[in-house]
């Protein structure tokens, strides 16, 4: 059976971005045959252009490439680095330091009330500065791997994507973001 719309894959990986020096790359996330990165294919669960790049394939078929960030999770921005209002984090005029401090991901909302997840990057006496660029924003994402799974969808499964329950992601640390906005655990070329 072959990768086509409303399949249910399942694939091993490692995901590398570009490293320090030109030529090499360093791992970022990696999805074993344990612990495989699963999703409906075609549901826009995945970016596009990793999609596009596993069609067709089928159990035991092999993939490597690489999907510029501008076809990603795009160029990093300077301008969504925030600095925020320490207040803003504040409850009963503490700050919950459980929960916001340097390298933490904290969810906020936007003007329109949706869900955005950002990163600190600083804390001080008046200020909280986070980043909202995704993890992987400005970053060439270079995929390494094998399919090991591929079956049609079950209707349990599509029907639970009408309801928004889960984004399907595998493991990992970078982030995807469902609609909402809202993370499900992994860079894994979600979106």
């Amino acid at each position: 059976m072959k990768i086509t719309a409303n399949k249910s894959v399942s694939a091993e990986y490692e995901l590398y971005v570009d490293g320090e020096t030109e030529g090499e790359l360093e791992l970022m996330e990696r999805a074993t045959a344990e612990q495989p990165l699963s999703f409906i294919y075609g549901v826009n669960m995945m970016l596009p252009k990793f999609e596009e790049n596993i069609f067709g394939l089928a159990v035991g078929d092999k993939f490597d490439f690489t999907i510029e960030n501008e076809e990603a999770y795009g160029p990093y921005e300077d301008e969504n680095v925030l600095d925020l209002e320490r207040s803003i984090f504040e409850v009963d005029g503490k700050l919950d330091t459980e929960v916001v401090f340097e390298g933490n991901v904290v969810p906020l909302m936007d003007n329109e009330g949706h869900r955005i997840n950002a990163q600190v990057v600083e804390v001080t006496d008046t200020h909280v500065k986070v980043d909202l660029n995704h993890p992987l924003a400005g970053e060439n994402l270079h995929f390494k791997g094998s399919i090991l799974e591929v079956r049609d969808a079950t209707e349990k499964e599509l029907a639970a994507l009408q309801g928004g329950d889960s984004c399907g992601c595998g493991s990992g640390e970078c982030g995807c973001n469902d609609e909402e906005g809202g993370s499900c655990g992994s860079g894994c070329g979600c979106h």
